[in-house]
């Protein structure tokens, strides 16, 4: 809680896509479970219209006892993977199956400058086996830009001891080209962002940013935060690649996983199944 999660995302899509900032007014109570919510939304990226679903998950880890509080996110993400492949084995098979899958979670550490929380690290590590996890810093305007970059490099090495694995993944990059691009974006993870719905007027221009006692934060100015950063590579330049490796390493795992357990599934009429909400 406190974290910006919400405000981040509606600022990163330009849009309310999630509910925690516009839904959810100071009289409502934080919910005490890891009530999982679609919020879909079309955003238009360079001319291109893209329906959008952000997966809201108030209440995670925020109770007393946290322990095994990942399970209903791995069981929704497992879910949507189940759905496809019900969908794909029907001999009445849609050209084009209807796609819920998860392809990317964003998870906020919080900048203490110390460490990661066990809560983090087992979540990750967890999570990491079924979802592309991209970890990133919030409300990183706390720190100082040497505590910034102490704590990044702390919480990689912190990662690597755990043996948890966030995206871009080292041994999914194709060719040297790949590689050499993928290397600067995890030298540079997990990105330190800001997030603001709040405009102000800087140097004669509207910008998006957070007010400090030493001037204003601005979230799209790259000398300040890395917000500018995580939205290119989420929505630009590797938007493809986080839906390949969803499909070509998390959803065949877990397909290989399901077919091998069940020696097969039983094709499923057409009428019998339900369509998917995108």
């Amino acid at each position: 809680i406190g974290l910006g999660k919400s405000t981040l995302v509606n600022t990163l899509f330009k849009s309310q896509v999630s509910r925690w900032s516009s839904g959810w007014g100071g009289e409502h109570k934080i919910p005490k479970t890891v009530e999982i919510k679609a919020v879909s939304h079309v955003i238009e990226e360079g001319g291109v219209k893209m329906k959008l679903t952000v997966i809201d998950t108030p209440g995670f880890g925020d109770q007393i006892n946290n322990e095994n509080c990942w399970d209903p996110i791995s069981k929704y993400i497992n879910e949507q993977y189940e759905k496809f492949l019900k969908e794909e084995v029907n001999i009445a098979r849609k050209k084009r199956i209807p796609d819920t899958r998860v392809h990317c979670c964003l998870y906020f550490i919080s900048p203490t400058g110390h460490s990661l929380r066990q809560l983090d690290i087992e979540f990750m590590k967890h999570l990491s086996r079924v979802v592309n996890i991209i970890p990133v810093i919030a409300k990183s305007d706390t720190m100082t830009p040497d505590e910034k970059n102490e704590f990044k490099h702390r919480v990689r090495k912190e990662l690597e001891t755990h043996g948890i694995e966030y995206y871009p993944q080292n041994e999914f990059d194709d060719d040297m080209e790949d590689k050499n691009e993928n290397d600067k974006i995890r030298e540079a993870m997990p990105f330190a962002v800001v997030g603001s719905d709040k405009e102000f007027q800087v140097n004669g221009k509207r910008v998006l940013g957070r007010k400090t006692a030493w001037g204003v934060v601005e979230v799209e100015n790259p000398n300040h935060c890395e917000f500018a950063l995580l939205r290119d590579f989420l929505i630009r330049s590797h938007l493809q690649d986080l839906k390949e490796v969803t499909h070509n390493i998390h959803y065949e795992t877990y397909r290989a996983r399901r077919l091998n357990d069940n020696g097969g599934l039983h094709p499923i009429s057409a009428n019998n199944t339900q369509e998917s909400n995108l």
